[in-house]
């Protein structure tokens, strides 16, 4: 018996397939189910997080619907990819948040901290929001360093917090049988593949997903959105070096390393959203889980609007607009921080460890 009933529809099409095997090429998934021969719920959890969603395995199935099996993998790993999210959430008082229209959650909790900081600056100095400032420490005209520093330092501490735990907890419900600690060459293997987008491609010929002529631009839009936040993290981690080791306050010029970061990073985040959103509308529907389709577009749209924000204030950070426009970015961050453990930002992270399971499992049967 399964905790769900998702899992347990899980299960049937993992029986069903695990006695074809026609699939077993064409991603992860099939090779992983192939090692066992009952699935517990963790077991499902763990194949469904290895699920790319490429589509290939509905097409090419000869059991899918209208066949009296019924088998549709990538929509019923979809469903409990999801749930597991809520599952492993930490503190487990949140998990409900899964359920819920993420987006009004982000914009409500954007628009609320971009309110307290209009009020800070509004109570210091109403001159200071809509001020030209310009040279080192012009952000801080409008929040003091220290005070943003302890802000969203409590924020992305917090949200580092809940991921860790909800991995924990991801990766003892997953199983690790006795000999199975990571190591480093399973490690840098899930790196590899997660870094390629390695099962993305439908077994070689691409992602299948409004019919069945195959491409590799859902593949390319998450490379743009995947890099570009990778960028933008590179470009704030080398931006706190520069205040804290070199003394130099922000906004730096153009050409300084920080800038240069995260305007490429922003870039990608504004290619690879956009092309993410067009493809998930054209998706054929048989292929989704409809009820995380608002978790997915809330996420997606809350890093374009980061980083649409983010070139803006670098646009005119020169100007009467970069006050409102400092706060209305900072706002989109602080937001993304806080939503980041409840919302489709896990499933990188949870994917992330299936890929270190499954290459891990990988290295035993070659031993």
């Amino acid at each position: 018996m399964h905790g769900t009933r998702i899992l347990q529809e899980a299960d049937r099409l993992m029986t069903v397939c695990n006695s074809c095997r026609y699939c077993e090429g064409l991603c992860a998934v099939f090779p992983a189910m192939e090692m066992r021969r009952a699935f517990s719920d963790g077991d499902l959890n763990y194949l469904a997080n290895l699920c790319h969603a490429c589509g290939a395995c509905y097409t090419d199935c000869q059991f899918s619907p209208p066949h009296e099996f019924n088998v549709n993998v990538p929509k019923t790993l979809a469903v409990v990819r999801a749930e597991s999210y809520a599952a492993y959430a930490w503190p487990r008082a949140f998990a409900g948040a899964f359920a819920r229209n993420g987006l009004v959650i982000s914009l409500i909790a954007a628009l609320s901290v971009a309110a307290f900081i209009f009020g800070f600056a509004a109570i210091n100095d109403r001159g200071v929001l809509y001020g030209i400032h310009t040279g080192p420490g012009a952000f801080y005209k409008l929040m003091p360093h220290n005070a943003m520093a302890l802000l969203f330092g409590v924020a992305l501490l917090y949200a580092i917090l809940a991921l860790v735990m909800g991995v924990r907890a991801f990766w003892r419900a997953i199983g690790e049988p006795v000999g199975m600690k990571t190591d480093a060459r399973s490690l840098l293997q899930a790196i590899r593949d997660a870094g390629e987008l390695r099962y993305l491609d439908g077994g070689g010929v691409g992602c299948f997903n409004e019919d069945d002529h195959p491409t590799d631009r859902r593949k390319l839009y998450h490379h743009f959105t995947f890099y570009g936040f990778v960028l933008c993290f590179a470009a704030t981690c080398v931006g706190t070096l520069y205040h804290y080791l070199l003394a130099r306050e922000a906004p730096y010029a153009w050409w300084d390393l920080p800038v240069v970061l995260g305007t490429l990073g922003g870039i990608g985040l504004v290619v690879g959203p956009i092309g993410l959103l067009s493809e998930k509308w054209k998706r054929d529907r048989v292929l989704v889980d409809e009820q995380q389709m608002g978790m997915d577009t809330a996420f997606i749209l809350m890093l374009f609007l980061t980083s649409v924000t983010g070139l803006a204030l670098l646009l005119w950070r020169e100007s009467a607009a970069m006050g409102p426009l400092l706060a209305l970015h900072l706002g989109m961050v602080f937001a993304l921080f806080i939503t980041m453990p409840y919302g489709k930002f896990v499933h990188g992270i949870y994917r992330f460890v299936a890929l270190v399971r499954y290459a891990r499992e990988r290295q035993m049967m070659a031993e």
